[in-house]
């Protein structure tokens, strides 16, 4: 099954977005994430304090690759893609 992720940051440094309430658990605990609710959202989010390069470092070793970057005003928003 192939799945698809996405990083979101504010920042080159950090800290990075690394999902939703919908994330796998297991995922975000290897990636040391916190889950956090943003005051005004509806929804839950996960985060981490590490710049996006260590992230990214980190998700290729799980198997993940990125197959796009954009950017959004201020945010930079990275697809990976593992089969």
């Amino acid at each position: 099954i192939a799945q698809l992720l996405c990083c979101v940051s504010l920042q080159e440094v950090g800290p990075t977005m690394v999902g939703d309430e919908h994330s796998d658990p297991n995922l975000m605990n290897y990636l040391g994430a916190t889950k956090r609710n943003m005051l005004g959202n509806h929804f839950w989010e996960y985060y981490v304090n590490d710049a996006p390069r260590i992230v990214l470092d980190k998700l290729e070793n799980c198997g993940y690759r990125v197959v796009s970057m954009t950017g959004v005003g201020q945010t930079l928003v990275w697809c990976l893609h593992k089969e």
